[in-house]
């Protein structure tokens, strides 16, 4: 009979084999449901409706995604104390194939690294609390308290499918939010905002300077005093605990701009998109306002542009003293991994559990964030191995040292 990694592998490879990326999840969605059904779980299919899309956290940088007829998953392995859980979320989705990415839906194996789109971000994490319930088995054990697990749609394109989750409701005693953090233990994750600004001017020939407006020139006088306001908004945020290690754990990115058709004409529209990081001394309703206000103190005229936001994360903190991370640490410590408590310089699903449920959560996994949405993304197994004991470790209180409960 094959050991639980390598049951994993065998699961991990074929997961990594569907193409999952946003929107398009049902598939790997079904076949999770599946692989999951030979434990002894509970397994239910959340449905999403439409009516996700007026949710006031509801992102939307991908148009013309509909939700019916589409699912989450919530998945529960019951413990020997049922009045206790710990909760493990993952998303299923994945970002498209890099350029020059060879097959990137291989799932192959090579020295002990498994490669693929999704191998790291985030199905490799996923598989981790597939390997965990193969622990269990393999080794007959029953975890101190109930496990549930939330496997999720959309988390690449703003955390639609934990937002769904979150207003359906659910209770436990603390979550981890599995991404790729190299073994570390995030309890303060930056939030961040999608941003979209659109701008209007009067198009015309080269010749006829006087008489035209350049769009793509006030996305230009945008770009420079965009990256004015971050350079002061940083500068307000300095002296927050865990950011401080990092020089810029907050970047503004300008991701895309698009304007006019002709070298030789003014173009009468521009349109600039990008994402805006922010910590804790800030909410995402005051970065979404500080922006508009910074964009009108530059010169700009209200009818010049229009700002909206496709995608708003709140900050999540957790206390690090508190009985999840440190448990986490310990457990990870226990089972070989140079673990620490950390922030996280990215954003995630982690605020809609930690905020808006009010469950402790932190951000744990194997992998790196270095290669994720790469087109060398891959995952160590023995990384996964490690997690998976890890959280063994955690909900069966081997250890001499104190876990959540």
């Amino acid at each position: 009979m094959k050991s639980a990694i390598e049951q994993t592998t065998d699961f991990l490879s074929k997961l990594v084999s569907i193409p999952s990326v946003s929107g398009q999840e049902a598939e790997a969605m079904d076949w999770i449901a599946e692989q999951f059904a030979r434990f002894d779980v509970e397994i239910e299919k959340i449905p999403l409706s439409d009516n996700l899309k007026t949710d006031p956290d509801y992102s939307s940088p991908i148009p013309g995604i509909a939700y019916n007829g589409r699912h989450n998953l919530r998945i529960v392995r019951r413990g020997r104390d049922r009045s206790k859980a710990l909760l493990f979320n993952a998303h299923v989705d994945v970002v498209p194939p890099s350029e020059g990415m060879d097959d990137p839906y291989s799932g192959k194996v090579k020295d002990g690294i498994l490669y693929g789109r999704g191998a790291c971000d985030t199905k490799g994490p996923l598989s981790t609390v597939y390997c965990l319930l193969s622990m269990l088995e393999e080794q007959r054990i029953e975890p101190d308290r109930d496990l549930i697990f939330h496997f999720v749609v959309e988390e690449e394109n703003g955390g639609n499918g934990s937002l769904a989750m979150a207003r359906h409701g659910e209770k436990a005693d603390g979550c981890i939010v599995l991404e790729p953090t190299e073994g570390r233990v995030l309890t303060s994750i930056r939030g961040a905002v999608w941003f979209k600004i659109e701008f209007t001017g009067v198009a015309g020939h080269s010749g006829e300077a006087g008489r035209t407006r350049s769009a793509l020139l006030m996305a230009h006088e945008a770009i420079s005093c965009l990256t004015e306001y971050h350079r002061d908004l940083l500068a307000s945020s300095k002296g927050i605990d865990l950011f401080d290690a990092y020089e810029n754990p907050m970047p503004i990115t300008f991701g895309r701009l698009s304007a006019g058709n002709w070298p030789a004409a003014a173009p009468n529209s521009a349109i600039l998109e990008g994402v805006l990081g922010l910590l804790p001394n800030k909410t995402k309703e005051d970065i979404c306002r500080e922006m508009e206000a910074a964009l009108l103190g530059s010169g700009l005229n209200p009818s010049d542009f229009k700002l909206t936001f496709t995608y708003r994360h709140d900050c999540s903190v957790t206390d690090p003293t508190g009985e999840l991370p440190q448990g986490l640490l310990a457990s990870g410590r226990a089972v070989g991994i140079d673990s620490k408590i950390d922030a996280m310089t990215a954003s995630c699903d982690a605020w809609l559990y930690n905020n808006y449920l009010e469950i402790p959560t932190v951000v744990f996994g194997p992998g790196s964030l270095s290669v994720a949405h790469s087109k060398n993304e891959h995952i160590q197994l023995l990384e996964i191995e490690q997690a998976a004991s890890a959280f063994l470790d955690l909900v069966s209180k081997k250890g001499n040292h104190e876990s959540i409960g």
